[in-house]
């Protein structure tokens, strides 16, 4: 309604207007090859106006006609553009659903019509790689690297085809010329501290961890713990070479990590070493106090070198209560009570832990003490066929490998901070070492029987 009304008023206002341009007094004297008008003003005004109109419109067709070949021409790249960017597309699609061989057609098609679009190549590129065609997919990287836009996903995928042929060191290289263009290539850093850290240039890697960004908790998280990672690392290559450097790292790695085993027992081994017995026991009942590691009560009974076994049972008697509070504690209190021949109190250690779900590690010391106190072979026989069919003990496990040992880098995959304090799946073990602990100088001391492993992971 509102419309309507609209139209008419405007109808209304333009007919006023037109009656008043006719109405307007006067005449207008045109000669014109000796052909003379006197036409009102406003008459002469409304042929002005159509005369206008008639040459605009004029003007049109001729641009029209004259422009014509431009706009064909320019409809047809619009159009070859417009195939060219769907051709990508399905290629993209094809590629993603496993059809490389399509993907690398509708690529080269979409190259054609899109000569001037990167991304066409990089495609094909990739299609080339998925089809096992490596000489193709390595000279379209290779034209790829000259431009600034698609260099780094060109490296992106020469890093691939390299893995791919296992060339290791030519990967290492296109990851860290990819570094060296986009410092905040992800799996550029990754590539390059994963080498450096199966090279044990520790220096290098943990100065590109502290150099990276952290914004979340879980990042900031991560990142101590990878720094505790490679100041471990770095304690343990240096501590008998340079014990006092070892200490600096350790300690450095407990300041990131406070709970962490594996620096914990390298520096109480070098406050040992260097007769600082006080405060390796202080330190080791702190870390005992939160994890309960069976490694941690090993170097406690053995943080006085020369010490004798009852002592070392006396000492253990300081952090452990009867009865133990967990299997950990239980297992390296029977141990040492075992060592000392107190066979009563290493039996009531094991007493809670008997049960039917047993580990290896009761059932062996229960058979150690059955054997020990009474001579008993039958009843020792019996835990030695239990301990065939307990369920293990927690242990250092790494992609299947166990470890007596932590250790920072997986030997099977090279990967950083990979062991894990917790129940072995595979059945694959090491070597194993002399339990006294590594690095502990104890002249005149009895030998340490092996501990068991605890149960609490840390």
């Amino acid at each position: 309604m509102i419309r309507l009304a609209s139209w008419m008023i405007g109808s209304l206002v333009v007919a006023a207007l037109a009656a008043w341009m006719i109405a307007l007094p006067g005449t207008l004297t045109l000669e014109v090859a000796n052909y003379r008008m006197q036409p009102r003003l406003g008459a002469a005004i409304v042929m002005f106006l159509i005369v206008a109109l008639v040459i605009i419109f004029v003007w049109s067709l001729i641009r029209r006609v004259l422009t014509a070949p431009r706009a064909m021409a320019r409809r047809n790249r619009e159009k070859r553009r417009e195939q060219g960017v769907e051709a990508l597309s399905d290629a993209i699609v094809a590629l993603q659903a496993g059809d490389p061989a399509r993907a690398r057609a509708l690529a080269r098609e979409a190259q054609s019509r899109l000569p001037a679009n990167a991304a066409a190549r990089l495609l094909e590129a990739r299609a080339d790689l998925a089809l096992g065609d490596m000489s193709a997919a390595r000279e379209h990287y290779r034209a790829l690297i000259a431009s600034e836009k698609t260099a780094v996903a060109a490296l992106t995928g020469l890093y691939d085809q390299a893995r791919a042929q296992h060339r290791p060191e030519a990967a290492l290289t296109f990851a860290r010329k990819a570094l060296t263009l986009a410092p905040t290539s992800g799996w550029a850093a990754e590539a390059v501290f994963d080498d450096l850290t199966k090279r044990g240039q520790w220096a290098e890697a943990v100065a590109m961890v502290n150099a990276e960004a952290a914004t979340s908790r879980e990042a900031r998280a991560a990142k101590r713990r990878r720094q505790a990672v490679i100041e471990t690392a770095r304690a343990r290559e240096a501590e008998t070479s340079a014990p006092l450097s070892a200490l600096d790292h350790a300690l450095t790695a407990l300041k990131l990590l406070p709970d962490f085993v594996p620096a914990a027992l390298i520096a109480a081994r070098i406050h040992i070493n260097r007769g600082e017995t006080r405060k390796a026991m202080s330190l080791l009942r702190r870390i005992w106090r939160s994890t309960g590691h069976p490694d941690i009560a090993a170097l406690y009974a053995h943080a006085q070198p020369g010490a004798s076994a009852i002592d070392r049972l006396k000492r253990l008697g300081e952090i452990i209560e009867v009865p133990p509070p967990h299997r950990a504690a239980g297992m390296a209190l029977a141990r040492a009570a075992i060592d000392a021949y107190d066979w009563p109190l290493a039996r009531k250690a094991l007493e809670p832990f008997v049960g039917a779900d047993a580990t290896q590690g009761v059932a062996s010391l229960m058979a150690e003490i059955e054997e020990g106190q009474s001579g008993d072979q039958g009843k020792s026989r019996e835990w030695l066929a239990r301990a065939v069919r307990a369920p293990r003990d927690p242990a250092w496990t790494a992609d299947g490998l166990v470890s007596d040992e932590w250790e920072p880098i997986s030997p099977v995959t090279g990967r950083l901070d990979a062991f894990e304090w917790k129940v072995p799946v595979a059945l694959t073990g090491r070597a194993v070492q002399p339990a006294t602990p590594a690095g502990l100088q104890l002249p005149g001391a009895d030998p340490a029987l092996p501990l068991a492993p605890a149960e609490n992971p840390t």
